[in-house]
């Protein structure tokens, strides 16, 4: 799901070379920081959220790992 995560960020930006994908395994979740540059910040998070949501809904639709949940944050 990372590298799902890293291909379509890298496609919504326009740094794509700015975009990184790092992996928080925990317990019970894994969680997916996404970062991006922050001139494209507004590109993934999209009007009222909208862009965010679909990719978080993109992400946990493919992905239960091990039993554990995925989540996906836009970190700044």
């Amino acid at each position: 799901m990372k590298e799902l995560l890293e291909y379509v960020a890298r496609h919504l930006v326009e740094k794509p070379e700015a975009v990184e994908v790092h992996e928080v395994i925990g317990e019970r979740s894994v969680v997916l920081e996404l970062h991006v540059d922050e001139d494209d910040l507004g590109r993934v998070i999209g009007r009222k959220g909208r862009v965010a949501k679909a990719l978080r809904t993109l992400i946990k639709a493919g992905a239960v790992r091990d039993g554990r949940l995925v989540h996906v944050e836009i970190v700044d």
